[in-house]
This record gives structure tokens, C-alpha cells and sequence, in this order.
């Protein structure tokens, strides 16, 4: 496979490059740009991901950098915490590490957002590299510097907004992870076409069988066409003033069902339940039409999305919605689609219109 980068800028000017790679061969030779040979580099990853990817990673950069540590914690949404955060701490304090030292986040999206934040306040600042190996942190949460950790049950209730200096892509990774993983990415992939780009979003259904097959080629135009998405809305609105917030699509109701089901369903399969029921509302303002609101609970269902649960609460899920760290002066900033392939941000989204949509998704069940 050839290599793929993309340059990523913060207003205006060159920040880290997005390299898509199919291996590690070529994670060092992109971190020697970064001038590491003096510096200790700490793998923070967790156990899960240690066992696949960290004796490789570390046997590709130990020759070019001064020392190589690695930190290794309990996989799972459960560790994406401050009292992680407050053990990387300890390590990197016990073993002397100062600003001028890098971490390198590798993992899923808990060890990104985790490893992002401790990085942002280490010392005010330490740099950090992503090195994303599930299909969902390398299509969203590894770009962009949106960084973060749970506090008691709320999600990403604390957290910054903090720059790698590298984002470096494997995608033969995609390769290992369960069809659970597989799918929770393509919600953020599927989420992407929706409120940006309806040619990706029909070239994804009109490549659905190689997609599923996790053929290498369209794996990578596929993760490439993400990320460009991804790139373009966050070099526009870098700190979510603006259209950043339409990245929210699905999350609202998705981060409400992904909390009352105690985390059961992954991340991005309830973005994508959450994803149809704004479609849903879409459609029930007369936004897109009613066939456009089928195609898109198809698309999903061919991608092997779940239902709605049929044992949740829904005047429950609608209650959550009041937690959601997008409220403003008492009402929710909720992303619906103008027409597919194109995304607002509406502020008179009512709990009525919610649970109507909810109500919709659970006669699709």
C-alpha cells in the first residue's frame, strides 16, 4: 500500500501530519521528523492492546530515542478516569520525565483521549503522538485534539484540547479487532457521509461487501476519506464554536442510551442508533424525506448496526439528554440533517421531538 498523508493545519498554520501506513515500518522514520533522539518516549496503552501491538512499537523506536518506558492500564471504558490519569502522573514523576519527553497514546479512543489529556496538563505540556488502533479512533477521535476523561458517570466531562504531533495510521490493526469494534467505527464513518459528504456516504453503501470484508484497498480509501472529513471541519472550527458541533450528530441521544445501558453497547453502535434517530427527527421536520430516512436505517442495518434496545426506558433516555455537556442556558444544542450530506445545529429540539424519534426507533426494532 502506498503511503497516505494529509496535513493537518490550527488556524492556519501546519500542526501534525495524518501518515497511513498498512504497518509499523515506518513509525519511526516519521517520529525521527519529530527530533526524538534525546528525548524518553512513554507507550501509554492498555492491557489488551499491549498484547498485539506494544513489543512491536517498542522495537521500532527504542534505537531512536533516548530511553523507551511504557505505561499499561486495565482495558476499557471503566479506566478512562483521573485516577488513570493521576497513575500515569506518578510514573512519568518517578521516572523524571520533563517537558522536553513525548508519550505515545497507543490504542482505541480511551487511550487517545486519556494520553491526550494527560499529556495537555503533565508539566502545562508534554508532546504526544497518536497511534489509533481501532477503526474508530482512527477515523475520529485521534484527529482534531479534542482530549478527555469521564468524571463519576458523566462522559468527557473533563478534559482540553491539545495537539498531537503525529497521528500515524496502521490499518492492517483493523484486521484484529472483533466485529463488535469493526462496527462501533463505522458509526463514526457512516456519521461522517451523513453530515458531510453524500458521494462517501454512497460510495460506502455501493462498497458495503468489501467493507465488511475488511478488504486492505477500500480499508484504506475508506479510513482516508474519514479522515479528510474529519481534517476539513476541524482546521474550520478548531475549538467547537462553529460547525465542529455538527461531529455531534448521533451523539446526543447516543451518549444517553450508551450511559442507562451502564456502557453494555459500544461507543460508536450507539452513535449509531443515536445517528437514526436524528434522522428520524430530520425526516419528521421535513427535512429529508421519508424514503432518505429509510435508506439511512437500511444503511445501518446492512452494516450490522443493533436496534434500539427494547428494554430501555425511553422517557429515561430523554431525561438524560439534560446532562449532555452541549446544553447552553437550558437547551440543548442538537445536530439534525438538512439533507443528507449536510448537517445544523438546532437549539428547539423539544423532549416531545425526542421522544417521538425514540418511539419511531423502537417500531424499527
Amino acid at each position: 500500500m502506498e503511503m497516505i498523508r494529509l496535513d493537518v493545519k490550527n488556524e492556519g498554520k501546519f500542526a501534525y501530519d495524518i501518515v497511513i501506513r498498512d504497518s509499523f515500518d515506518h513509525l519511526a522514520e516519521e517520529l525521527k521528523k519529530l527530533q526524538v533522539e534525546n528525548r524518553r518516549i512513554c507507550i501509554v496503552t492498555e492491557d489488551h492492546v499491549a498484547s498485539y501491538y506494544l513489543e512491536t512499537v517498542r522495537e521500532k523506536i527504542e534505537p531512536i530515542c533516548r530511553e523507551t518506558h511504557s505505561y499499561i492500564f486495565q482495558e476499557g471504558e471503566e479506566s478512562k478516569n483521573l485516577k488513570t490519569v493521576n497513575g500515569l502522573y506518578e510514573y512519568l514523576i518517578h521516572h523524571e520525565f520533563d517537558r522536553k519527553d513525548m508519550l505515545i497514546a497507543l490504542g482505541g479512543g480511551v487511550v487517545g483521549d486519556l494520553t491526550g489529556f494527560s499529556a495537555a496538563t503533565y508539566l502545562r505540556g508534554i508532546d504526544f503522538v497518536q497511534v489509533p488502533t481501532s477503526l474508530l479512533s482512527q477515523v475520529d477521535s485521534s484527529i482534531g485534539g479534542k482530549t478527555g476523561v469521564d468524571f463519576e458517570a458523566y462522559k468527557n466531562m473533563v478534559g482540553a484540547f491539545y495537539m498531537p504531533k503525529l497521528v500515524y495510521i496502521n490499518t492492517s490493526t483493523v484486521g484484529t479487532l472483533s466485529q463488535r469494534q469493526f462496527v462501533s467505527g463505522m458509526g463514526e464513518i457512516i456519521k461522517h457521509g451523513l453530515i458531510r459528504d453524500k458521494d462517501y456516504y454512497e460510495w460506502m453503501k455501493a462498497n458495503k461487501d468489501k467493507i465488511m470484508a475488511r478488504d486492505n484497498e477500500v480499508m484504506a480509501k475508506l479510513i482516508e476519506g474519514s479522515c479528510k472529513i474529519k481534517r476539513a471541519v476541524v482546521e474550520e472550527d478548531p475549538k467547537e464554536h462553529g460547525i465542529r458541533a455538527y461531529l455531534n450528530f448521533g451523539h446526543t441521544l447516543g451518549h444517553s442510551i450508551e450511559k442507562i445501558m451502564e456502557f453494555q453497547l459500544a461507543h460508536g453502535e450507539c452513535v449509531g442508533i443515536g445517528a437514526v434517530l436524528a434522522s428520524a427527527m430530520s425526516w419528521k421536520r421535513g427535512y429529508i424525506t421519508e424514503e432518505e430516512y429509510k435508506d439511512i436505517v437500511t444503511t445501518f442495518a446492512d452494516f450490522s448496526f443493533p436496534k434500539l434496545p427494547e428494554t430501555i426506558d425511553l422517557e429515561e433516555i430523554v431525561k438524560e439528554t439534560r446532562h449532555d455537556k452541549k446544553m447552553e442556558h437550558g437547551s440543548i444544542k442538537f445536530v439534525l440533517l438538512e439533507k443528507v450530506g449536510q448537517a445544523a445545529v438546532y437549539r428547539d429540539v423539544t423532549e416531545e421531538e425526542m421522544l417521538s424519534a425514540l418511539q419511531e426507533g423502537r417500531a424499527q426494532a
